[in-house]
């Protein structure tokens, strides 16, 4: 049988480069908030999502973080699957796209979760000074290191190299 009738055959098909870097990015966005909420609203108890009401809300709160963390692990790895399955995943562009994610996340949490709206802090009874600025600078070094994968890819695509 030839291969182009072969259903099981998957021809070459170019790398999605915005595709695989969002997909990753989705599930860096995911794969960060498991990680605040495992670590800073279970393990060390130190913030709820939503911490302006009563205990039952914020556990509540986290529920629901939970939820919308698994949904976006789940859709991510079923994107990025799909992506891996027909050949098309740009491994660069993915890279960027998850190291994107986790800072996107992280900062967003850091600028607008804790300090405008105000929803939780990185912890209480302590000067949190410190805690945001490493928060911060944490999100900083992903985002920086998302841009650097982005610009190597983009720069390997222009000079003709597979990225």
């Amino acid at each position: 049988m030839s291969a182009s009738l072969d259903p099981h055959a998957v021809s070459h098909v170019p790398p999605e480069r915005r595709r695989s870097m969002v997909v990753c990015g989705l599930i860096g966005v995911g794969v960060m908030a498991a990680v605040d909420e495992i670590v800073f609203h279970q393990i060390l108890g130190w913030h709820h999502f939503y911490d302006r009401s009563t205990p039952s809300v914020g556990l509540l709160s986290d529920g629901l973080l939970h939820t919308a963390e698994l949904l976006a692990l789940v859709a991510g790895f079923f994107l990025y699957a799909d992506l891996r399955r027909r050949r098309a995943l740009g491994a660069v562009h993915a890279w960027a796209g998850f190291f994107l994610g986790l800072g996107i996340f992280q900062l967003f949490d850091g600028i607008v979760d804790h300090k405008l709206l105000r929803l939780h802090q990185v912890r209480y009874g302590v000067d949190v000074t410190p805690y945001d600025w490493a928060w911060n600078v944490t999100a900083l070094a992903l985002l920086l290191i998302g841009t650097a994968l982005a610009m190597r890819a983009e720069g390997g695509t222009k000079t003709g190299r597979a990225a």
